[in-house]
């Protein structure tokens, strides 16, 4: 009853005309930021956040979680009918959903996506609101050494996770880290690696940092890779499925929504991953996986419903016990930070309408994406048509003003620009950003958790072992951290004896 009650509360805080204001708002961004490929909900997320500054802490949060969830609503759009992915997390609709479109199934397509992330959006807020107590519980038994290794194992998660090499990752981890220490000492208050710019006695912040590494970096890149996306010559009609299109997909959607909201739980996991191993698992249990790659139903369903399910998932760690499972949790982070709220176990306690606002909010968000997307699919096909030299000059200047608006300081301006080339080259020798990022923004609280538990024991370090949490924490992550090494070594030894 407690839990019905404070959705209730919930609930009578996000009807609020603002907040239901600023919910519309985030999902039809997001689904715009969804369908037109290269721009992504980080970048979009990190555009916008000096947007929310005059906004209240609820409204701020509610309309930038929107644009996030709702970006995987769109992403499917692309996927289905120009065979790109708006975002990431739909890299894997395009081997199915294209196929369908081409064979003149692109409504059942689009439909069965928007019904699956629906169904499975929905599973993952329950999820949400099942876990979020007794984890807020739980993580109130954390101290200093238990945070230090939790974010540790976090941080090696991300990296050994990562889509491409693990050591660039942990290199890109290790350059976060670093940029996390510019500023003043959080302790004695002294000045480090500011090199006499008083600018940097605050630190770098988020906001120039993500607009740079995300924003201005995916407008050089697409700038230079530019080309008119093919828009499918076809009729879509056809939106709601079949009840044989449904008899095939149940299964995936709710295998989807499971695997989806536990992999979003996980740090490093998030919804990119999810809709691969949903795809993988629907595949190998499937009696007829030669389909797959083929115009499957269940190669869209699965997917989509993992990446909506993971989105929920994410909010899990992230709100009670403060620890962000991905980057676009840490920007989220950022942001609730700047509003002077903390996610943490106490968030329940201190602050209940922004927690219980938020969740009643993705529900009513839910709702808005199913009714916009079904009757606006000819819409998102048209804004597709844009042409890129009119689209991303519009984005850059949102990047510098938002940058500017932060201090009104052009030495925000500039560290945009800066991190959006030094992204730039990351991207083209294939360096993922997405580890830098978390890194920076966890790495604050990495430093302070180990230095107060360091301070706590009087400088032993066996503390970090002695408590079972961190004890395990710390040794999985340097387990994780070790086998690329071992791999590799191994990988050298074998080439060496057939050399031999």
């Amino acid at each position: 009853m407690d839990i019905l009650h404070s959705l209730f509360y919930g609930f009578s805080i996000c009807i609020q005309p603002d907040n239901l204001l600023f919910c519309f708002v985030g999902v039809l961004v997001g689904t715009l930021v969804g369908v037109l490929p290269g721009i992504g909900p980080i970048g979009a997320i990190s555009i916008l956040l000096p947007a929310t500054f005059r906004m209240s802490p609820i409204s701020a949060i509610i309309m930038l979680a929107g644009i996030y969830y709702g970006a995987m609503y769109g992403g499917s759009t692309t996927s289905i009918l120009v065979n790109i992915p708006g975002e990431a997390a739909s890299v894997v609709t395009c081997l199915d959903g294209y196929e369908m479109a081409k064979k003149g199934k692109a409504g059942s397509a689009l439909g069965m996506a928007a019904f699956g992330s629906f169904i499975a959006g929905t599973l993952g807020l329950i999820g949400l609101v099942l876990f979020a107590a007794p984890l807020a519980a739980f993580g109130l038994k954390f101290g200093p050494p238990e945070y230090f290794g939790v974010i540790l194992l976090g941080l090696s998660l991300v990296t050994y996770l990562s889509h491409g090499s693990v050591i660039k990752a942990i290199m890109m981890a290790a350059v976060g880290l670093i940029l996390s220490c510019i500023g003043l000492d959080h302790i004695q208050a002294s000045p480090r690696m500011t090199f006499n710019v008083m600018q940097l006695w605050d630190g770098i912040d988020m906001v120039p940092l993500a607009m740079g590494l995300f924003g201005v970096s995916e407008i050089l890149v697409s700038v230079e890779e530019a080309a008119k996306p093919e828009i499918l010559k076809t009729k879509i009609r056809n939106l709601f499925p079949t009840m044989a299109d449904w008899m095939k997909a149940k299964g995936a959607i709710a295998r989807g929504s499971i695997l989806g909201f536990f992999m979003g739980v996980l740090p490093g996991g998030g919804a990119t991953i999810a809709s691969l191993l949903s795809y993988s698992v629907e595949k190998r249990i499937s009696k007829e996986p030669e389909t797959f790659g083929k115009g499957a139903i269940e190669g869209v369903a699965g997917p989509e419903a993992a990446n909506n399910s993971a989105t929920a998932g994410a909010f899990v760690p992230f709100l009670t016990l403060g620890i962000p499972p991905n980057v676009l949790m840490a920007v989220l982070f950022g942001a609730l930070v700047m509003h002077g709220i903390r996610p943490g176990p106490f968030l329940l306690v201190k602050h209940p309408d922004v927690f219980w606002g938020l969740v009643s909010s993705m529900y009513v968000g839910n709702v808005m994406l199913l009714i916009l997307n079904i009757p606006l699919i000819p819409l998102w096909v048209q804004v597709l048509r844009i042409p890129y030299r009119i689209l991303f000059p519009l984005i850059l200047l949102f990047c510098v003003i938002g940058s500017y608006s932060l201090k009104n300081s052009n030495f925000d301006v500039l560290v945009m620009i800066t991190f959006g080339i030094i992204g730039y080259l990351f991207r083209k020798f294939d360096y993922e950003g997405a580890p830098l990022i978390l890194a920076f923004v966890l790495g604050p609280i990495l430093e302070l958790n180990l230095r107060q538990s360091l301070i706590l024991s009087k400088g032993d370090f066996s503390v970090f072992f002695v408590r079972p949490i961190s004890a395990v924490a710390i040794c999985v992550a340097l387990l994780l951290l070790i086998l690329p090494l071992v791999s590799f070594l191994v990988r050298l030894a074998k080439e060496r004896s057939a050399g031999a």
